[in-house]
């Protein structure tokens, strides 16, 4: 997927930013879940290019960042 596809995605998802990124820039990070995949995307860029991964994926990833934080 190139830039121009990116942003052709990304305009018609309804992204919502991490609570752990700041008010001041920084690393920040959104993500927008459909019905197959979760777009990840940088805040910073939304136009540049988007990372897309299964509901299955997500959910993992989700699962063993919750547990490094002992959650």
């Amino acid at each position: 997927m190139n830039n121009a596809e990116s942003s052709t995605v990304a305009s018609g998802l309804a992204w919502i930013k991490s609570s752990y990124s700041g008010t001041e820039g920084g690393d920040c990070v959104e993500v927008a879940a459909c019905t197959a995949v979760v777009h990840v995307r940088d805040s910073k860029a939304v136009a540049g290019p988007l990372v897309a991964v299964s509901r299955e994926a997500w959910a993992g990833f989700v699962e063993l960042a919750l547990s490094e934080r002992g959650v």
